[in-house]
């Protein structure tokens, strides 16, 4: 039943963001429209938000050795395949992949679009879409990462669908090709015991020679 709820919030929070459309003011700023009237300016109140770098560098686990390549843009993912599996019957239209682990019954789901988007709108989109069905949605963690020597965003955050608790744990990236989000997500005290196993999957992350 754990299961079955988390699949249900996860088609909800991970909506993708293109659905969301651009549009230029008078003044020649870019801002996001979304569905329910509001908007926000694409570059304005991000780049004012501090967000710490965790200047511990990330690398690729050796055990990672099989790469899943994005067929939209220029980026990829080394897992380890004795340990993630890549799940042939998606349960979000919007993923180009979901993997799943098994022993830990842990999750993850890569979704890739062709468009630049700021990394914190992102991420700003993702929680806009999740509080719809899980008002409580919080931010527990949110830092920048060097990992295998690009910047990203990696965001922690927790909420609660039909009574059960849930934690999503990802990166977030975006550059002129194209943008993704790479999430792994359980029940609150599935991902807080695995969260190593969680790291090495996203520590996986590449960008790809054009």
């Amino acid at each position: 039943m754990k299961k079955y709820i988390l699949l249900c919030f996860v088609s909800f929070l991970f909506i993708s963001a293109s659905a969301q459309k651009k549009a230029i003011t008078d003044t020649g700023e870019e801002v996001i429209l979304y569905q329910d009237g509001t908007w926000k300016y694409v570059n304005g109140a991000d780049s004012a938000r501090a967000v710490e770098v965790n200047k511990t560098p990330f690398v690729k686990p050796s055990t990672n050795t099989f790469l899943l390549k994005s067929k939209k843009f220029n980026i990829g993912f080394w897992i380890n395949p004795k340990k993630w599996k890549v799940q042939t019957d998606k349960n979000n239209d919007d993923a180009e992949y979901e993997l799943h682990e098994e022993t830990n019954d842990l999750f993850a789901m890569m979704i890739t679009e062709k468009s630049e988007i700021p990394v914190l709108t992102l991420k700003d989109i993702a929680i806009k879409n999740a509080r719809k069905v899980a008002p409580d949605i919080t931010i527990q963690k949110e830092e920048f990462r060097i990992v295998n020597g690009q910047k990203v965003l990696l965001v922690q955050m927790k909420g609660t669908y039909n009574g059960v608790q849930f934690i999503y744990y990802g990166y977030y990236y975006s550059n002129k090709n194209g943008s993704v989000q790479f999430v792994t997500y359980s029940t609150n005290n599935l991902l807080i015991e695995n969260i190593k196993d969680c790291d090495d999957l996203l520590n996986g992350f590449v960008v790809l020679q054009e």
